[in-house]
């Protein structure tokens, strides 16, 4: 007679099949929020693609590495050390203090969200030290440099108008490369001197220009675009910017553009967009322009990013040295 095997209470077995449901739902909402705050950064922060991008993919990274390391999900954190054993996980890695802090910062990001739409109770990186970034002085042009530059351009040639009028509206507006390859005819607003410029966040904020750009900028639009778009003038895009094909410019053709310019004249340093947006902040700086005024151009947020612009070109310190320390005022 075959004995029955008895089960205590009402206690029932977890079959593993229950044990897998209740994974596959913890998956689901985890991809369910990350979902969500990508919507979030694209709909209401207006962040571009590129930034956008930047911020999942360290919001996967640290997904992966919590579940590799059996910490829980991105939801439901076992520890609250978190912050701290992924910093040194990213140490390990050889990851540069730049990189960690961005990251962290991206992380932290994403959890003051979800606390805020009550996805969360707490965010697991509020409290979290990053490491101390040292903050490196922008490099910049002296004006004799950015002279050279222009000198180098033949306006004789429609490529040439254009280069000169592209490097006028980074070193005379101060634009972001981004921002300069997005222009359109529309932007132009000659008589009031001023550009429509839409920055990070599609942020829109209006740019004066000087005499020379809006000069070259006429030469360009009248003259050497209708040349440049002939290869393409079925197909001609919006942008005021073109290249030899009479496509669109790209962000790297600019780039390339500007290595072509310094391959002309007698400058041995890497000239990158950047480069001369940090050249108009401090020649602007540097000739009495207030901060505050400087900022709203460069579309800066916050100030702090624009006061790493305060420091004081060689031949200002020489200068002032020279003229007042009594050493060297002595006969």
């Amino acid at each position: 007679m075959a004995l029955k095997k008895k089960v205590r209470g009402n206690v029932k077995p977890v079959s593993r099949v229950n044990k897998n449901i209740a994974t596959d739902n913890n998956e689901k909402k985890c991809e369910e929020a990350v979902q969500r705050y990508h919507n979030y950064l694209e709909a209401e922060k207006n962040y571009s693609n590129y930034t956008v991008q930047s911020y999942l993919k360290d919001i996967d990274e640290f997904k992966n590495f919590i579940e590799n390391e059996k910490y829980g999900n991105l939801l439901k954190i076992k520890t609250d050390n978190i912050g701290r054993y992924y910093i040194s996980h990213l140490v390990g890695k050889d990851y540069s203090r730049k990189s960690i802090a961005r990251k962290i910062s991206s992380l932290r990001a994403f959890y003051k969200y979800l606390t805020l739409e009550g996805i969360i109770e707490k965010s697991y990186f509020d409290n979290v030290e990053t490491p101390k970034i040292e903050k490196k002085l922008p490099h910049f042009l002296y004006e004799n440099e950015i002279e050279s530059m222009f000198n180098a351009i033949d306006k004789s040639t429609s490529m040439g108008v254009r280069d000169y009028a592209i490097l006028e509206l980074l070193y005379g507006s101060g634009l972001r490369v981004s921002e300069l390859c997005s222009i359109t005819e529309k932007n132009l607003d000659f008589p009031n001197g001023m550009i429509k410029v839409f920055g990070k966040g599609h942020k829109e904020r209006y740019v004066p220009m000087n005499d020379r750009t809006i000069a070259i900028l006429k030469e360009y639009i009248h003259v050497a675009r209708p040349e440049l778009i002939r290869k393409n003038e079925l197909n001609a895009p919006d942008v005021l910017f073109v290249n030899h094909h009479g496509g669109a410019l790209t962000t790297r053709g600019v780039r390339v553009i500007l290595d072509n310019i310094i391959d002309r004249t007698a400058l041995m340093t890497h000239v990158y967009p950047h480069m001369i947006r940090h050249t108009f902040a401090t020649h602007l700086l540097n000739g009495g322009a207030d901060l505050r005024s400087v900022q709203t151009m460069l579309g800066h947020e916050n100030l702090s990013t624009t006061q790493i612009y305060t420091h004081v070109s060689k031949e200002q310190i020489k200068e002032t040295y020279m003229l007042n320390h009594p050493r060297q005022n002595r006969k």
